[in-house]
């Protein structure tokens, strides 16, 4: 994996401050790739990467890599995990002359031999920018899901791009204006949506799309590439959907395992990581893998029952690390510098720590990230079958009784409590479907948001784009529109900012075997009957591995890294968190109260209401503002990941 970074100009030729420009924007990528950083440029084009080697260790593979004959350049971010495959079914090597055993140089040969049309071959996640003399055209791709990072910029007759949006703040063309309304979402969803950015100068290229630049024309045209589209195949049976699924867990595994460097797998101990921990046992590999887990410092967040159970069950070499909030507030500061964008996701934090430490041994991390979404285990897709059946047996009046008795429940900051479940699930069930699961989801309401930036609440309202997205299918079955809800949002805007930007502030590439495209596309046809059984979540994935598996992993429930934030406020985090929301310090964000925010803080201290989540949300949105706008002093902290 690797840092990408380029320019093209549409008209006019490029000058020395292009190449200068190029070039800062491609070095503060070093986190990306230590390995080696190399550029390419002629009047129309400049392409650099910083390159972290993974496939092929030697400098034959170092990019930017061009063909025989010097007319296709290719600077890229990724692994084609099935290049192997192509580079025998298509005979490249009777067709060209290879340097290299890398995946990038497959992909340059199969473009020479299909054009953009090679896309609809590949597995794995990738993002690239290619350059073609002999047509006059480039083209930027990013990945069919949105795995791999992909942003870029126009001004005049320029079109910029990189991996990190960090890469555009010394353009002499950027200015800085901050997106609000990428702001006004990101507080209720913790992520920012969408393609939306924290500046509004900055665009994020979909996962499944590209752009196609005619430099002969002097034109760009940004089109979607790939669609992702549930189409359930009702004639799928249980025993056969399973085998087959089993089989393609396998093989993705077995792909996501090649590489030349250091190769470790995260653990949390729950069935996505121990199904990756156990087809790698299955294929004899799995004691000489190294494991990471997160041991985090309060008991009901913590998961080290079913990691040890995985660890005694493959014998992996195997490493714990432990997450409290001392370790919170040491890497705080520090991780949002490498975010770009704030998040509120609790394992973000985590994740970063967890990186450091395997850096250690490895270069590349498998994770299970993806599989909640594939296999629909999230508490929210249950919740959709849950809330039909609530609505048919209970009437209106005897669930207003039931949500008015809930609400008086006491606040239990413990993770996933059923005060929490409870309210959300009892509110949430009186809304339409695509609007239930934004509620589920939400952390500051729109009335709350209005308060907190009370000049800057005229945006359309955030669950619009659940509802939206939701009406535009046509799927008759709604788990399959809230799962394509997930993919397109969640998956892409707050899990792998999460994992890219924590794993690579490291130089440690992550994977995700659940994510692979054979395998998304084939359980995109699997029913919904067989994905969630009755109410039991991720049901066909669990009879494809059931025979694999410790019982004790298989009959767990869901759970997910999360930080208990929401404890540590109150005493450990406190002063940390009370010096960001000084006065002065939310004040000079020009946007955000500090009335709100302190009575929000002062409701949780006091233990009225569980603010945990929004508070999280909030410090991180501060401390981001301090290191992209305030002090612009993010880049001094880039030489600690």
């Amino acid at each position: 994996m690797c840092g990408i970074a380029g320019i093209f100009s549409l008209n006019s030729l490029l000058n020395d401050d292009d190449l200068r420009e190029a070039r800062q924007m491609t070095a503060i990528l070093r986190h990306r790739g230590p390995d080696d950083m190399g550029f390419y440029n002629d009047d129309r084009c400049v392409l650099g990467t910083t390159r972290l080697k993974i496939i092929d260790l030697s400098d034959n593979a170092n990019m930017p890599m061009t063909n025989e004959d010097g007319t296709i350049w290719l600077t890229y971010n990724g692994e084609v995990t099935n290049y192997r495959e192509l580079r025998e079914q298509f005979k490249l090597d009777e067709k060209h002359r290879f340097r290299s055993t890398s995946d990038t140089e497959v992909l340059i040969h199969l473009y020479e031999e299909l054009g953009i049309e090679c896309l609809k071959h590949l597995t794995g996640y990738f993002a690239f920018g290619l350059y073609d003399k002999r047509l006059k055209k480039a083209y930027v791709v990013r990945d069919f899901y949105g795995i791999r990072p992909l942003f870029f910029l126009t001004h005049g007759d320029r079109l910029y791009f990189s991996s990190e949006m960090k890469s555009f703040m010394d353009l002499g063309c950027f200015n800085g204006e901050i997106n609000y309304e990428a702001f006004y979402h990101y507080f209720s969803l913790v992520y920012i949506p969408d393609r939306l950015t924290p500046f509004v100068q900055i665009q994020e290229l979909d996962g499944g799309w590209l752009i196609e630049v005619d430099l002969d024309k002097g034109q760009m045209q940004k089109r979607e590439y790939y669609k992702i589209r549930f189409e359930p195949d009702d004639s799928m049976t249980e025993k056969e959907t399973a085998k087959a699924l089993h089989d393609l867990m396998t093989d993705s595994v077995r792909r996501n395992l090649i590489s030349d460097a250091p190769l470790g797998l995260t653990l949390s101990g729950g069935f996505d990581t121990s199904s990756i921990l156990s087809i790698t046992k299955k294929l004899g590999l799995s004691g000489d893998i190294h494991t990471f887990s997160i041991i985090m410092g309060e008991s009901s967040f913590s998961e080290e029952r079913y990691q040890k159970i995985m660890v005694d069950f493959a014998r992996p070499i195997h490493h714990a690390i432990y997450v409290g909030p001392n370790e919170v507030a040491e890497n705080l500061v520090i991780h949002n510098a490498f975010l770009d964008e704030p998040t509120g996701d609790g394992s973000t934090l985590p994740t970063f720590i967890l990186a450091k430490e395997a850096k250690k041994y490895v270069s590349v991390l498998l994770s299970g990230e993806g599989g909640d979404e594939v296999f629909n285990a999230y508490e929210t897709h249950v919740a959709y079958k849950v809330r039909k059946l609530y609505r048919k047996l209970v009437n209106r009046h005897l669930r207003e009784a039931i949500r008015f008795v809930i609400n008086k429940l006491p606040t239990d900051y413990k993770k996933l409590s059923f005060d929490f479940l409870a309210k959300r699930f009892s509110e949430g069930a009186e809304l339409d479907v695509p609007e239930a699961h934004f509620y589920w989801r939400h952390a500051l309401s729109d009335a709350e948001k209005e308060r907190l930036m009370p000049n800057y609440a005229g945006y359309k309202p955030t669950y619009r784009f659940f509802s939206d997205l939701y009406n535009s299918l046509d799927y008759p079955e709604g788990l399959d529109r809230i799962s394509h809800i997930d993919l397109k949002y969640f998956f892409i805007d707050d899990l792998m900012v999460k994992n890219d930007r924590m794993m690579m502030a490291h130089s440690v590439e992550a994977r995700f075997p659940w994510v692979d495209r054979p395998l998304v596309e084939f359980m995109n046809r699997v029913p919904a009957r067989l994905r969630i059984k009755r109410f039991t979540r991720r049901y066909i994935q669990k009879q494809a591995m059931k025979d694999y598996i410790p019982k004790a992993i298989y009959r767990r429930s869901n759970m997910g890294l999360e930080m208990p934030h929401a404890l540590w406020f109150l005493k450990e985090l406190k002063p940390i968190v009370e010096q960001y929301f000084s006065k002065r310090n939310v004040e000079k964000t020009n946007f955000l109260s500090y009335d709100a925010i302190q009575t929000m803080w002062g409701e949780h201290v006091s233990r009225k209401k569980d603010h945990g989540r929004s508070l999280w949300a909030i410090l991180n949105f501060l401390i981001w503002f301090d290191l992209y706008v305030w002090n612009k002093d993010f880049k001094k902290y880039l030489t600690l990941g």
